[in-house]
């Protein structure tokens, strides 16, 4: 169990709130954690990378010249791999670079990542009513009074859908937004700060806590 201090939207520490999430032992967590994130970086290529060989380039059917009395080297088409124009030796071709990992594994990956990243995680109270109405730069002052960098990449994950403060930040460069039941393991270690929610972590506990 975590204990993580609870901020107000001016900055002032209000409480506290409890992370308390099953992860891999220590011995294990780094390894399958890597392969989480393997595995989405993965899943997300398209694979349609394609390259022509020498028989799908078109043209090349007719011998360029003679084969001897020339003096040029011999050639039996304008399409050899040699040639400007010609196909590709050991092009790509499209594939699938999917992979697999049992549920379990994955869960248990995601709440080792969150676990780790707890030195960094921001719990804010629920602000919602303080964005009446879209304002990035009031947000953007706030996550400064909570101590997040204006050039840090951060994580805010929310409980449910909060409309003016999605619009709020989407203009943040640096800020990627998403619901508790659909955090994943690259945003958890890719961001500089994780902002939250007490409800949010409730959320995440009663959703991925086994």
């Amino acid at each position: 169990m975590v204990d993580c201090v609870v901020r107000n939207w001016e900055g002032v520490e209000v409480g506290q709130a409890n992370l308390d999430l099953k992860v891999a032992k220590e011995a294990n967590a780094s390894h399958i954690v890597h392969r989480a994130l393997v595995r989405q970086m993965n899943n997300a290529r398209q694979g349609t990378a394609c390259a022509k060989t020498r028989s799908e380039v078109r043209g090349g059917g007719r011998k360029p010249w003679r084969q001897k009395g020339t003096g040029r080297a011999r050639a039996g088409s304008i399409r050899s791999p040699l040639w400007r124009g010609g196909g590709v030796i050991f092009g790509p071709k499209p594939r699938d670079y999917s992979q697999k990992m049992n549920r379990k594994e994955r869960r248990l990956a995601l709440r080792t990542a969150l676990q780790s990243r707890t030195a960094d995680l921001v719990v804010v109270e629920e602000f919602v009513e303080q964005l009446p109405r879209p304002k990035t730069k009031d947000l953007v002052a706030a996550m400064s009074r909570w101590g997040v960098g204006a050039e840090s990449k951060v994580l805010l994950i929310l409980p449910e859908k909060q409309e003016n403060v999605y619009l709020s930040g989407r203009n943040i460069a640096r800020m990627r937004i998403c619901l508790a039941d659909s955090i994943n393991v690259y945003d958890i270690l890719n961001a500089d700060y994780i902002v939250t929610t007490p409800a949010a972590l409730e959320k995440i506990q009663e959703v991925y806590g086994d």
